[in-house]
């Protein structure tokens, strides 16, 4: 089959691009392929913790060179989904910088008196109090957003529970589940293509998960790569009912073929 010019590429970032606080071997020569090709890319998050200036550093500081541009949150994602939604509304925030920044940026205001939505993402340090005064808002009719239904992280200590099992803890006291904008959902693959002026028939996902990036890019209609550079395995992807384009060791397998990655 002739496989069709102009690609455009959508990555994860952890696991994909960098590894806890290391570089992924390649990575770096794999992106400026991207760049000597003139091939647009933007590389992904679930993470709401930090701006994208954030970690364009936290990027840089491995060895890799990201613009600020070319780096999509799932706070980004929200931030635009409820503009789009109710412009110009209220929120009631439990997470940090990167996602107060997104909202204020799309002319939210941050509230705790009668807001539209309570939206929930990642934090260092979920306060009880805080919790509870997004239940009892729930209860008066605030909507409810999500980030992203991640139910654990990584820390230097050990797991930390995210945002999926704080949002979980909500659910049952307030009945009301909330809807998550990021991956797995592809609203964040649209949204992200939307920025890059592309079409998903041209556009390939290279993740680390399945039940995240490989479905999300599946269910918006792109090609998808899986690496074992991260969380999966080799036979990881035979455990799911759906499958990805392509599995390869890490993205230094595709240096030198960007233009044609499926040969």
């Amino acid at each position: 089959m002739t496989e069709k010019a102009g690609w455009t590429y959508l990555m994860d970032m952890d696991g994909v691009l960098v590894h806890e606080e290391y570089m992924v071997p390649g990575a770096n020569e794999f992106l400026a392929d991207l760049r000597a090709n003139d091939i647009p890319f933007m590389v992904f998050t679930n993470n709401s913790k930090y701006t994208p200036r954030d970690l364009r550093a936290r990027l840089s500081r491995t060895g890799l060179d990201v613009p600020e541009g070319a780096i999509w949150t799932s706070a980004l994602a929200t931030a635009q989904f409820l503009q789009e939604q109710r412009p110009n509304g209220s929120a009631f925030v439990i997470g940090e910088s990167g996602l107060t920044t997104a909202l204020h940026n799309v002319g939210y205001v941050l509230t705790e008196t009668d807001p539209d939505y309570v939206v929930l993402g990642e934090t260092r340090t979920y306060s009880f109090t805080a919790i509870t005064k997004a239940v009892r808002m729930i209860e008066r009719g605030a909507r409810f957003i999500a980030t992203n239904p991640d139910e654990k992280g990584p820390s230097r200590e050990g797991t930390l529970p995210a945002t999926g099992a704080v949002a979980a803890m909500i659910e049952r006291v307030t009945g009301r589940a909330p809807y998550y904008v990021g991956k797995p959902n592809p609203l964040m693959m649209r949204s992200a293509l939307r920025q890059l002026g592309a079409h998903s028939e041209n556009t390939l996902m290279i993740g680390d998960r399945m039940d995240t990036d490989v479905r999300s890019g599946l269910e918006s209609g792109m090609r998808t790569i899986l690496v074992l550079s991260g969380l999966s395995g080799e036979d990881t992807a035979q455990r799911y009912p759906y499958r990805p384009t392509k599995v390869i060791n890490s993205v230094a397998d595709l240096i030198g073929r960007v233009t044609n990655p499926f040969d």
